[in-house]
């Protein structure tokens, strides 16, 4: 799977497009689709599975230094009552560095999601101003086509990241539901 394929089978489902433009509509900052929603629609689209999965979080991500976190959460609670079909995920990757060890502050979403645990977790994808579905995929496709599971160079790079990572793949037990995943740790 190339980018303009992965585009067309996000543009071709009805849930897919109808998140994306319900994040452009939020009119936040740097806002994404992003994670666990786009790695597991590819993977259960590789599996043979309906794609969409409304069982999977919607991973939503923004960069806004002046919204506080508790804003963050009213923002989120608003839609998760104005579109209760989905399970929203709100976070302002302003102050998510505090999640992972030895971390400075990103300096935007895409900062963030290229220091995401896993490569193939690292996937984002929004409609443009145009309307353009647009993609920020720092380490490709190779990984999560190919159902592996590998840590970023962020995570690589330090010892207390890497034993969140190996806490990370134990936690999510992926090969539960896709056997064929390859988990490596370097």
């Amino acid at each position: 799977m190339n980018e303009a394929q992965l585009k067309a089978l996000l543009l071709a489902d009805e849930d897919i497009y109808q998140i994306l433009r319900i994040i452009r509509g939020l009119k936040l900052s740097d806002t994404w689709l992003c994670a666990g929603t786009l790695r597991n629609f590819v993977w259960n689209h590789l599996s043979g599975k309906s794609a969409f999965d409304k069982e999977t979080d919607i991973d939503v991500i923004f960069f806004d230094q002046t919204l506080s976190y508790d804003e963050t959460l009213a923002i989120e609670k608003s839609l998760k009552t104005a579109y209760p079909a989905y399970r929203w995920e709100l976070k302002n990757q302003a102050h998510m560095h505090c999640h992972s060890p030895n971390t400075k502050p990103y300096l935007n979403s895409c900062d963030a999601v290229s220091k995401y645990p896993e490569r193939c977790t690292a996937l984002s994808a929004r409609l443009n101003h145009d309307g353009n579905l647009e993609l920020f995929l720092p380490y490709g496709l190779e990984e999560v086509t190919q159902l592996t599971i590998r840590p970023t160079p962020h995570f690589l790079e330090d010892e207390e990241r890497m034993a969140l990572y190996h806490q990370r793949i134990a936690k999510k037990n992926w090969q539960e539901k896709w056997p064929q995943l390859k988990v490596v740790s370097q």
